[in-house]
């Protein structure tokens, strides 16, 4: 079962992740990209569905043309677990 980061695990994981910020009033992370156009919006989201559904862990987000905003957090604990640090360092790994 995957457990909520807490303590020195939460701040480390936190600062290997410098492109997202906490949100506020939530124990979640997000990311906001900018792509050329909608073609590259949509196909860095296909990459990233590929990857989150092998991992069976699914982010809050949201498109309009060439933005799209990521949320990350694990419902099943609560808050942040290393589901999300991975997933948050596949999207940085292709961006």
């Amino acid at each position: 079962m995957t457990a909520k980061l807490t303590g020195p695990a939460r701040t480390q994981a936190l600062a290997a992740l410098p492109k997202w910020q906490q949100v506020p009033g939530r124990d979640a992370i997000k990311r906001s990209l900018k792509f050329a156009d909608f073609n590259q919006a949509w196909g860095f989201m296909s990459r990233v569905a590929l990857v989150a559904e092998k991992a069976d862990h699914h982010p809050e987000w949201s498109n309009v043309y060439s933005s799209v905003e990521i949320v990350l957090s694990t419902h099943d604990v609560g808050g942040l677990s290393e589901k999300d640090v991975a997933l948050a360092k596949f999207v940085d790994s292709i961006t």
